[in-house]
């Protein structure tokens, strides 16, 4: 309805359109600026930063006309932005009792189905939980050898699943557990079951729109909502019309559904403009970081596996509040940690994988998952408490090899089993994969250790000791350049042998610096 309503010039009233819905949930916050954002910023120990009267700044200390321009430039980015996230909720609120229709697809030989139903009625039921004031008043299992069918259900068991549904006036809605339902189906099925009916995309829609806080994330779910707007199209232009007399707008030529495709196509070119800005933005981020040499672990997962817990763990962050739901992080988030050498290196938060996630939410968040591409290091979370722990590693696998992230990266990836502690006497059965609690601190020890040994293989770092002189700039520069491991001081030499982790990179250019 965000493009029928933007369609209508000022002085035309369509009062009478629209199902009454909610006013628009009130913008999100933005999150506080985290680590990855503070790399490189400038601070008094920085000549060129505003305390030092670098070129930014005039000499009597005030701001240049440049950075005030690029700032306006910046606020009326931000404030097209905010108009591009207006819009209508994508499902009632207040509470919701949810009738939870999941068909049981009967394949046929050759066809072996990728998750049981037990499984997907649990996740569809955890989807619903999610959301504020809905709960699952039933839950229907139903057969169905035709799910691509107008009713999805053959008509023996659609009669049966509608007399249900009519004969429970508890139920206010319907949520049909597949990907996406076509509109003239939604359209039947209301009819039908007297209910709204939701598919899985809006749901999971709805719920990324929820827990969307940045300005990127909730572009980046603005974009994923217009094909939802372009499938009701049709529907919402056939509403129009029973209560309009004339199917074009006054002057223009044009009729209502052209003007709102035209204006969804201009809504999509600006939020993929903006998603542009942002996506430059991280990558003079990701050129800063690699200035200073930062490895990226970037650790994902299932929905919900403990990824967060797991970071929270390893850096000691007590900013970090993980939270038990599904798709609680969308934004990507980095913080610093240390391991057992001393190394320091970014945890890259990232996004949880869903089964059946989608393709236009992945689409979506492309730009913030090629964080994942550029990190030196992949660590994969699982819960191996979940009864369905394989399928959920087959998901996400699918998922980063659809992302077509290079082969040395996804090789080398770091297998975590989580949540032994609801496990009693678990073993893993993987060579590689290390078990630990993230709740409970065990195993991050061993994990840590593992981190070390794969990042130093992954970025190609050498541990090597030099002899430097104690009255030059050697050993300052060490410690900014690499990582200190140990010093072991030579008076009567007025040396040190350093034993340091240090790149090629930064090997090369000690040695130019000191020769000798």
């Amino acid at each position: 309805m965000w493009a029928l309503r933007a369609a209508v010039r000022r002085g035309l009233r369509l009062s009478s359109v629209g199902r009454g819905l909610p006013a628009p949930r009130a913008a999100a916050p933005s999150c506080p600026a985290r680590a990855l954002a503070a790399v490189g910023r400038r601070g008094p120990g920085n000549p060129e930063g505003p305390w030092g009267g670098g070129p930014g700044l005039r000499a009597d200390g005030g701001r240049s006309r440049a950075e005030d321009d690029e700032e306006e430039a910046e606020d009326a980015d931000e404030n097209t932005e905010e108009e591009l996230l207006q819009g209508e909720p994508l499902l009632p609120a207040g509470t919701q009792r949810v009738c939870l229709v999941h068909p049981d697809v009967k394949w046929g030989p050759g066809k072996p189905q990728m998750t049981r139903a037990e499984w997907q009625v649990a996740e569809a039921t955890a989807l619903v939980h999610t959301l504020d004031g809905w709960s699952v008043a039933q839950t229907m299992v139903v057969s169905t050898k035709s799910p691509d069918s107008k009713l999805v259900f053959g008509k023996g068991n659609f009669q049966h699943l509608t007399e249900k549904i009519r004969g429970s006036p508890d139920i206010t809605c319907v949520f049909l557990n597949v990907e996406r339902v076509a509109a003239p189906t939604k359209k039947e099925l209301e009819a039908a079951w007297g209910v709204e009916v939701f598919d899985r995309f809006t749901v999971v829609l709805h719920i990324f729109r929820c827990n969307a806080r940045t300005r990127e994330a909730r572009l980046q779910v603005a974009l994923a909502e217009i094909p939802l707007h372009r499938s009701n199209l049709k529907r919402d232009v056939a509403h129009l019309h029973r209560g309009a007399g004339s199917r074009y707008i006054m002057g223009s030529g044009e009729s209502f559904m052209q003007v709102q495709q035209r204006l969804l196509r201009e809504k999509e070119a600006k939020i993929r403009k903006a998603l542009d800005r942002l996506r430059k933005k991280r990558h003079l981020l990701r050129q800063q970081r690699t200035r200073r040499e930062f490895p990226v672990v970037s650790v994902v997962g299932y929905t919900n596996c403990g990824k967060t817990t797991l970071i929270k763990a390893l850096t000691g962050d007590a900013a970090i509040r993980p939270q038990d739901q599904l798709f609680a992080t969308l934004d990507v988030t980095a913080h610093a940690g240390a391991l057992p050498s001393r190394m320091t290196v970014l945890y890259v938060d990232t996004i949880g994988f869903l089964s059946q996630l989608p393709h236009g939410l992945i689409e979506s968040f492309s730009a913030t998952l090629e964080d994942v591409a550029h990190s030196d290091l992949i660590v994969h979370v699982r819960d191996v408490s979940h009864p369905e722990a394989e399928l959920q590693k087959r998901s996400v696998l699918s998922t980063l090899h659809s992302l077509q992230l290079p082969a040395p990266l996804l090789d080398s990836m770091v297998e975590v089993h989580n949540k032994v502690d609801l496990v009693p006497g678990y073993s893993p059965t993987e060579p590689n994969a290390v078990p630990v609690s993230a709740l409970l601190g065990h195993g991050l020890q061993e994990l840590k250790a593992e981190l070390d040994a794969a990042i130093l293989k992954a970025t190609g770092r050498q541990i090597l000791t030099l002899r430097v002189r104690l009255a030059g700039a050697q050993l300052s520069w060490l410690y900014k350049e690499a990582t200190v491991q140990d010093v072991d001081v030579i008076p009567e030499d007025g040396a040190a042998d350093v034993t340091v982790i240090i790149s090629d990179s930064a090997y090369g250019k000690f040695r130019k610096l000191f020769p000798g």
